[in-house]
């Protein structure tokens, strides 16, 4: 999916590129963000491939992203990003509230995590928080951390959490429909690396069909709604 462009304004001190694969939620981004004196979205994609692309030519300050998205998650963008740009600043603004989805996103390097269902306020705090530097995290997410913590973790690791990062963008894509060839020349890897990771990940999470991979990726809110 490519990613759409936009003019800068020199006035403005934070530059954004948004990432989200619906267009209505990137195009309703840009006109809550753009409103704001000090804000301006410069660039917006539609998966996590195309993210990587808008801030290696937008060079902004932060980037606003969902979690679910086709092709290249959101965790795993979030984690090429920051390993290229270190610098650049992340927000997460997703539907995602459960716990796998919050450790995978700050393990990736999120610098912020905001749900949809908050107001527009909250995420205006998000992005000029982390903008400054800090981390931000909305009020529900907080809670669900420091329950977390307070209970003293838990002792099993979710099983979406022993995959790398290679085998979850294979599971995403054999969950998707895509075959072990078209995955080889999306991924650029021989087709024998990619079912050697098929057949670690279905190990690692004891599935044993393709059919089981989906309803494994559905359940977990694994693929773009």
């Amino acid at each position: 999916m490519t990613s759409a462009r936009i003019a800068r304004d020199p006035t403005k001190t934070c530059r954004i590129v948004i990432v989200d694969d619906h267009a209505i939620m990137r195009d309703g981004l840009t006109a809550l963000l753009d409103n704001e004196p000090d804000l301006q979205v410069v660039g917006s994609a539609g998966d996590g491939k195309a993210a990587v692309a808008a801030v290696t030519r937008e060079k902004p300050e932060l980037v606003v992203i969902d979690l679910s998205m086709p092709r290249t998650d959101g965790a795993q963008a979030i984690r090429i990003i920051k390993r290229k740009f270190a610098a650049v600043r992340i927000v997460v603004l997703t539907f995602h509230k459960e716990d796998a989805h919050i450790h995978a996103a700050l393990q990736a390097g999120a610098d912020g995590y905001v749900l949809k269902d908050d107001g527009r306020g909250e995420l205006l705090s998000a992005v000029r928080n982390v903008a400054a530097g800090k981390s931000y995290l909305s009020p529900e997410i907080c809670d669900r951390v420091v329950s977390g913590y307070l209970r003293g973790g838990t002792n099993e690791t979710p099983a979406w959490e022993l995959l790398n990062p290679r085998e979850r963008e294979v599971l995403k894509l054999i969950a998707e429909g895509y075959k072990n060839r078209e995955i080889a020349e999306y991924l650029s890897l021989s087709v024998k690396t990619i079912e050697k990771h098929r057949t670690n990940l279905m190990r690692k999470l004891d599935l044993h069909s393709v059919s089981e991979v989906t309803t494994y990726a559905i359940a977990n809110g694994l693929l773009a709604q």
